[in-house]
């Protein structure tokens, strides 16, 4: 983890740089999924710092979910003034899985893997996010952290999906501690990580802690049991942190710039 030093200048540049990224793209705010947990909580907090409360917005999109996600929700967008809208996707889920079941069967198979039934749920919101994001002129910010992206713990087009991220490369425990410095409810902060999809919290799912992948990523090193599991994921999960592949070949390009022109 990066000294307390180190880490207040990074996280000061990232707030300067979520400005400068906003400013510059011409947009009127951005848009935060606001999940109630600490990732989503600490980009409040920094979008705050850069661009003041006015110009963010935190949304709500529960899923089948349990009301205590909402509350801390809440309890994050009134801790730092933000307009908090919320956007319950239940019914849009559960009638897109019917009509997708019913379509597969036609396959001879019975329902939609658990799994992508799962990844369902934070793709509806990202849809969520950028239609109101294109609607009021604003940016979608990123809320997935390094420990995750490293393990493949991310939804391609759902989670990972955002226009600009200003924690893509802060591990967990790096996280945290930009959180408590910026005033993130210790209720937050001390919450276990839970993405609301599968009913487990993150590192129940993953079969190793943060801490652990925050290690591997800084000394290439940790606990045996946990290495072996975090470098199999890292290297299944590589295609999400990669372009997409292109068929590629050389072609005249007719586009050119106006001093070209002259």
């Amino acid at each position: 983890m990066l000294n307390k030093h180190e880490l207040e200048l990074r996280m000061n540049q990232a707030i300067e740089w979520i400005k400068e990224y906003v400013n510059n793209s011409g947009a009127n705010g951005v848009v935060v999924g606001n999940s109630g947990g600490k990732d989503s909580a600490t980009v409040i907090a920094m979008s705050v710092k850069a661009l003041g409360k006015e110009k963010v917005l935190a949304i709500s999109m529960p899923c089948s979910s349990i009301n205590a996600d909402y509350d801390d929700a809440k309890l994050v967008a009134d801790t730092f003034g933000v307009r908090f809208i919320k956007n319950d996707l239940t019914k849009t889920y559960e009638k897109l899985e019917e009509g997708l079941n019913k379509s597969i069967k036609e396959l001879g198979i019975n329902e939609i893997e658990k799994e992508a039934q799962i990844n369902i749920k934070p793709r509806l919101r990202m849809v969520t996010l950028y239609a109101i994001a294109q609607t009021l002129g604003y940016l979608v910010i990123g809320t997935g952290n390094l420990c995750e992206a490293m393990v493949g713990y991310t939804t391609k087009w759902g989670d990972s999906a955002c226009d600009f991220n200003p924690i893509a490369n802060f591990t967990v425990p790096e996280v945290l501690a930009i959180g408590r410095m910026l005033g993130v409810p210790d209720k937050i902060i001390n919450k276990p990580p839970n993405d609301g999809l599968g009913g487990q919290t993150d590192e129940e799912k993953l079969g190793v802690k943060y801490t652990q992948i925050a290690e591997m990523i800084e000394t290439g090193e940790t606990e045996e049991v946990a290495k072996k599991i975090i470098i199999e994921k890292y290297n299944k999960s590589r295609h999400k942190r990669t372009p997409i592949p292109t068929f590629n070949f050389n072609r005249i390009n007719c586009l050119y710039n106006e001093k070209e022109k002259k």
